[in-house]
């Protein structure tokens, strides 16, 4: 397993972690099981926002003994009412909802508390100025949460978050669709036909804003919804017109800045051992740019996909890393400090291109690499 660490939070995290969908309704011993095979392979972060109250407590009896290698990451305002999932603003359901978690999984604190399913402005400025965000920090300064996170499918809700200061963390739906969709507060939209109707083409500047965004604040990203809920998996469903592999999408995510973990939506052992596989394919298998330009209803030409196709350049130039480097500064109209030093890093600066075009013979988006490579020479001096 290959880990990151998720922006400021530290947390070092498996690139490959789990959703909670697998473990529910299972017995006892099931979950134990799914827990035995992760820790095995070293996937380490589990996203609990299901509020069901055997699910809570069957994953705490499998982390007994064990639990300190694992990274929790715990949704606020979900809880079990009436026999149903429910996402709460209510202070009192928001509390008696974190405290049965944290009962159930026999713990006494969790590595992220993050307020769960913000898709709105208004909902984000409620939560940011109001209880749930004192309750949030209450817990953060006690111990209880290591850091703060938000989910979101929006991402102009996602960045108001990450700019604020507040969270460490945030958990985003990051696929190759969702990517090119314009930010909304509707998350059926995301899928919707209509709005695959007419050819798309690279990816939103609000979503890729946000990346860069994270990337530079120190904010780590955690993704859902990287199959799509599996559409994107069938050629027949997907929105794209063609079928995507899980190990491409799983590429696709980690591959956004700032991105340091992918919740597989497993929901059998199957799927979980198929999501953990991927950590030891080989870069054929995981390679999405070829994929993604062949796709008849969607186009990146001219956007840069950080896949690497580029490489090897003749004088050494990490063109991906340096392309990365010159979109967070020009996102931000300066260069940032901590950009300065991360170029200043690399072993050969983008001055050393001799512009003998390899890079954009081999570019599967058609991006203007040469150009790239002279504009980041005179913005960064090397």
């Amino acid at each position: 397993m290959r880990y990151r660490v998720l922006g400021r939070s530290g947390l070092r995290a498996g690139e490959i972690g789990v959703g909670c969908e697998g473990f529910l309704e299972k017995t006892p011993e099931e979950v134990r099981e799914w827990v035995d095979v992760m820790e095995a392979a070293g996937v380490n972060c589990i996203d609990l926002y299901a509020p069901h109250p055997d699910f809570r407590s069957n994953l705490g009896r499998a982390l007994r003994g064990r639990r300190e290698k694992f990274i929790l990451q715990a949704h606020l305002c979900t809880i079990w009412k009436d026999g149903q999932y429910k996402r709460t603003r209510d202070m009192a359901e928001v509390r008696e909802g974190f405290e049965d978690q944290l009962r159930r999984l026999e713990t006494d604190h969790v590595e992220i508390a993050m307020v769960h399913y913000v898709d709105s402005l208004a909902d984000w400025e409620q939560v940011r100025t109001g209880p749930v965000m004192d309750y949030a920090l209450a817990l953060k300064a006690r111990g209880t949460a290591g850091c703060l996170g938000l989910s979101s499918h929006n991402p102009q809700v996602a960045l108001a978050a990450a700019e604020s200061g507040l969270i460490d963390v945030l958990m985003f739906s990051v696929n190759p669709c969702y990517d090119l969709q314009p930010a909304g507060e509707d998350v059926e939209e995301l899928w919707a036909p209509k709005n695959y109707a007419a050819p798309l083409v690279n990816m939103d500047p609000e979503r890729q804003a946000l990346y860069e965004t994270c990337q530079r604040l120190g904010v780590g990203i955690t993704v859902m919804k990287a199959f799509g809920g599996g559409d994107l998996l069938s050629g027949e469903l997907s929105p794209a017109g063609r079928a995507l592999t899980d190990f491409q999408c799983l590429q696709y995510a980690l591959d956004r800045p700032s991105v340091g973990c992918v919740m597989s939506g497993a929901r059998s052992l199957e799927d979980l051992r198929r999501s953990i596989a991927f950590e030891d394919a080989p870069e054929e298998e995981r390679d999405y740019a070829a994929a993604l330009a062949a796709l008849p209803k969607i186009s990146w030409k001219g956007h840069c996909m950080y896949c690497g196709h580029c490489a090897p350049c003749p004088k050494g130039i990490e063109v991906a890393n340096v392309t990365k480097f010159l979109n967070l500064a020009l996102a931000q109209g300066t260069v940032p400090e901590t950009v300065r030093e991360h170029y200043a890093a690399l072993a050969h600066g983008a001055g050393e291109c001799v512009r003998c075009g390899a890079c954009e013979k081999r570019c599967p988006f058609a991006v203007p690499v040469m150009e790239n490579m002279a504009r980041a020479a005179e913005l960064f001096g090397r």
